[in-house]
């Protein structure tokens, strides 16, 4: 087999090993992550992480134009200093941070997909008090960024096996 008849072949086997496997595309045509485009409504912010957080989803997932779906959630947050100067000052800190939610039919309110959502992000704690309140506002976005793109993706790794509408 000559190397360009390889590349031919290994061009098109993954594309056939994963139409084989029943694998689609999420918003190919028919794909179940459509039905979530505009459709999900997520509760109102409480604070700015909340803020953050549903910002992100809609960003996503698009405005809930017509709202068949109701995202609750509820955010766990604990920021850890991991870096201590030799007389005991904290110069950078770790902001963990725990999304669970739950997506529910908002026509029937039956629950349709639950998880949890974790990660974290690093911030300096150097500077002046204005650079460090800046390093955690910044940090404290990215993270809830984070976890609105995992909440997304496990809604869109699950829609397919939520009841057919």
């Amino acid at each position: 087999m000559s190397s360009s008849d390889r590349r031919t072949f290994l061009a098109f086997f993954p594309a056939g090993v994963l139409a084989g496997c029943g694998f689609a595309p999420a918003y190919g045509p028919g794909g179940p992550g459509l039905k979530l485009q505009n459709a999900v409504l997520a509760d109102a912010p409480r604070d700015g992480f909340g803020f953050n957080l549903v910002k992100r989803l809609e960003e996503r997932l698009g405005p809930a134009q017509a709202a068949r779906y109701g995202l609750s959630y509820e955010i766990g947050l604990k920021s850890t200093g991991v870096a201590i100067t030799t007389d005991n000052a904290i110069t950078r800190y770790n902001l963990n941070g725990v999304v669970d939610w739950t997506l529910r039919d908002l026509g029937t309110d039956t629950q349709l997909a639950a998880g949890r959502a974790e990660s974290f992000t690093s911030h300096s704690a150097t500077g002046s008090t204005v650079a460090g309140l800046a390093a955690e506002g910044d940090a404290q976005r990215r993270l809830m960024r984070i976890l609105a793109d995992q909440i997304v993706t496990q809604l869109l790794a699950t829609s397919g096996s939520w009841s057919a509408e």
